[in-house]
C-alpha cells in the first residue's frame, strides 16, 4: 500500500489501491527480517527453557526441603515481584559490560533467566503434593533428583507450559534490553529492528514496510498463545489456588 494511502485523513473501509502486499515484499526482500526473528527466537526460546529449569528447581527446594533461612529466601523471592524490571536495567547493563557479554546471545538472555513470579507459581503448585509422596518414593530407592525429574515435573505439565509460554511471549516482545546490549545488525532482535527500518544505514522503507514488519513479528507470539491458551489459563489457576 502506498504511503500516501496509509497517511490519508479520509475515512474509508477499503483501500483505494490494493497494493498492500508490496510492503511485505519489501520486508522480506530488502531487510534481514528472518535473521532478526532468528535472534529473537534464540533469546526467547533458550531463556525460557532456562527459566523453567531454575524456577522448578527453586520451587522444588521451597516445597520439599527444610533448611535454615528458607522462609527468608522465599520472602526475598516474593519481594522481588514488586520491583519493576526497568529499575535494574542500568546496573544489569554495567554488569553485563564488565563480563564482556555486550553484543552476545548470553548477554541478551541472562537477565531473563530468573523470575520471582514463576518461582512463586510453581512453588504454590508443588505445595499441593504431600511430603509423604516424596518419602514413599525414597523408600523405593528414588533420589531427590529422580523424584523431581520423573514424578514431579511430568505431573505438572500445565504449570510448566504456563511458565514457558508466558516467558517466551514476554521475552520475544521485549525491546529495551536487546536495544541496549546489541550494537550490530547481525545481533538485533526483531522488535529492535522494526524501529530502525526507517533509518537503516540511510535507507527509508516507509511507514508501510514498518507496519508490515510489525505484523510479521507479531505472528509467532500470537500463534503460540492461541495454541497453548488453555494450558496457560489452567496453569495459572492451578498455581493460584493450590497450596
Amino acid at each position: 500500500m502506498p504511503q500516501d494511502e496509509i497517511l490519508t485523513t479520509k475515512l474509508h473501509f477499503f483501500p483505494n489501491v490494493f497494493g498492500y502486499l508490496e510492503n511485505y515484499k519489501i520486508v522480506f526482500m530488502h531487510t534481514r527480517i528472518l535473521r532478526f526473528m532468528w535472534n529473537s527466537l534464540i533469546m526467547a526460546g533458550v531463556s525460557s527453557v532456562v527459566r523453567v529449569i531454575i524456577a522448578s528447581l527453586a520451587a522444588f527446594s521451597f516445597s520439599f526441603f527444610e533448611y535454615k533461612g528458607k522462609k527468608i529466601l522465599f520472602a526475598l523471592v516474593v519481594g522481588s515481584m514488586i520491583i519493576p524490571a526497568d529499575v535494574l536495567v542500568v546496573q544489569n547493563y554495567f554488569t553485563t559490560a564488565e563480563l564482556g557479554l555486550i553484543n552476545t546471545y548470553l548477554g541478551m538472555m541472562v537477565v531473563f533467566f530468573i523470575s520471582g513470579i514463576n518461582i512463586f507459581v510453581m512453588r504454590q503448585n508443588f505445595m499441593s503434593y504431600s511430603i509423604s509422596l516424596k518419602e514413599a518414593a525414597q523408600v523405593d530407592g528414588c533420589t531427590n533428583f529422580k523424584f523431581y525429574r520423573k514424578i514431579l515435573m511430568p505431573s505438572n505439565i500445565p504449570v510448566i507450559t504456563t511458565v514457558f509460554i508466558s516467558s517466551f511471549v514476554g521475552t520475544w516482545n521485549t525491546y529495551l534490553w536487546p536495544l541496549l546490549v546489541t550494537n550490530t545488525d547481525a545481533m538485533r532482535t526483531a522488535q529492535v529492528a522494526v524501529t530502525m527500518l526507517n533509518n537503516n544505514e540511510g535507507s527509508n522503507y516507509g511507514v508501510g514496510a514498518v507496519m508490515a514488519a510489525a505484523v510479521v513479528i507479531l505472528v509467532p507470539s500470537v500463534v503460540v498463545f492461541l495454541l497453548f491458551q488453555r494450558k496457560i489459563v489452567g496453569g495459572v489457576m492451578a498455581g493460584a489456588v493450590k497450596g
